[in-house]
């Protein structure tokens, strides 16, 4: 089976700030710098955001917002559904691989009988979390059939249940290296995308945890973004969703929701999961949906948990707690154009004063 295109190129990202001629090979920040408070008897014109007449502020043209995305930021598509129900299936993971394919199947299939028209499955659900167990598990999806059983499962199950399946992620082989790979599948059982985790999960925390995927995995290059029957969805995976620029990347795109299946651990997330899921979303103002294997005190990794569906206002819409279960909710993409008139946020950034550089995108003109 090979993968099908993203519909949109992937992206490197660079934020600009002032302007500069930019070299395309790296991420640079620039800054314009703020004279000295007593150089001058009054501040400079691009400080001055108040008139001498009235208190209120000054929406300048000069602020330029349509320069604060570089190419300029896609409108929303129209998504051939605005109202829809998306499954979140946090599942059970053990050693036995068959068993977690058909466990999966079999969850995919309650949440599509409860009214889903996408289901979201966990990161790594075909295998333990563990870098000995990565090359073990890991599948060849070009190769598909017998050499990668677990999107096999998920293409044929989503064309017999006619929704659209964002796969979790299992290890993948590729050649002589390792990735951990998202792969979503349309209604008509095609793959569609596949993403490889960008940003590897290398972390130590003295005392509490230390996890380096990067022993056997490879990072991914190219931001995912796909239109699919319910909607444009960027994707992103566990550790991914601490990068912000990535999730921007996926708004100027025109994204209406992020899927982030991801293992948030005991110690990062009770304090990050929701909270990092809350920023994405409301920073954005698109629907942020994530979906986590379900806690097993006594694995080599234990994860947090708490699947959830965050809506455009950075609202809680539906939660685990951390045992198995499988959530159904109601996504309504009219809220996005709601918030959004709520707080213009597209029409107050100060593009007079920094940039975000979709690289990509940009040398794809």
């Amino acid at each position: 089976m090979k993968s099908a295109a993203s519909s949109l190129l992937g992206s490197k990202i660079l934020l600009n700030f002032n302007h500069s001629p930019l070299p395309r090979s790296s991420s640079i920040f620039y800054a314009k710098s703020i004279p000295h408070a007593h150089a001058h008897s009054r501040p400079p014109s691009f400080l001055r955001t108040y008139s001498s007449r009235t208190s209120a502020p000054i929406m300048a043209a000069s602020f330029n917002p349509e320069q604060a995305r570089n190419p300029p930021a896609l409108p929303l598509p129209t998504p051939p559904l605005t109202k829809f129900k998306i499954g979140l299936c946090q599942l059970s993971v053990t050693a036995d691989k068959e068993r977690n394919i058909a466990h999966a199947r079999t969850a995919i299939q309650e949440a599509a009988e409860r009214g889903a028209k996408l289901v979201v499955l966990p990161e790594i659900w075909n295998s333990p979390y563990s870098n000995d167990s990565f090359p073990v598990y890991a599948e060849d999806i070009d190769a598909g059939g017998d050499a990668s059983p677990s999107t096999a499962m998920l293409a044929e199950t989503s064309r017999l249940l006619n929704i659209t399946i964002v796969g979790g992620s299992i290890p993948e082989r590729s050649g002589d290296r390792l990735y951990n790979t998202c792969c979503v599948f349309g209604s008509d059982g095609k793959l569609k995308a596949k993403h490889r985790k960008i940003h590897l999960f290398d972390i130590d925390i003295p005392g509490k945890i230390t996890f380096m995927e990067s022993k056997t995995l490879t990072a991914g290059e190219t931001p995912t973004i796909v239109d699919t029957d319910v909607g444009r969805i960027g994707i992103g995976i566990c550790y991914d969703i601490r990068f912000q620029e990535l999730a921007m990347i996926y708004a100027a795109r025109g994204a209406h929701l992020l899927c982030y299946p991801g293992a948030f651990n005991m110690t990062t997330g009770p304090l990050h999961w929701e909270l990092l899921q809350r920023a994405r979303a409301t920073d954005n103002q698109l629907y942020v949906a994530t979906c986590s294997p379900a806690r097993d005190d006594k694995g080599s990794y234990v994860a947090w948990g708490h699947s959830t569906l965050i809506g455009p206002f950075g609202e809680v819409l539906a939660t685990t707690e951390h045992s198995e279960d499988i959530i159904v909710a109601e996504i309504d993409y009219s809220l996005m154009d709601l918030r959004r008139e709520n707080l213009p946020l597209s029409k107050q950034r100060r593009g007079d004063l920094y940039q975000l550089v979709d690289i990509q995108r940009l040398n794809s003109q």
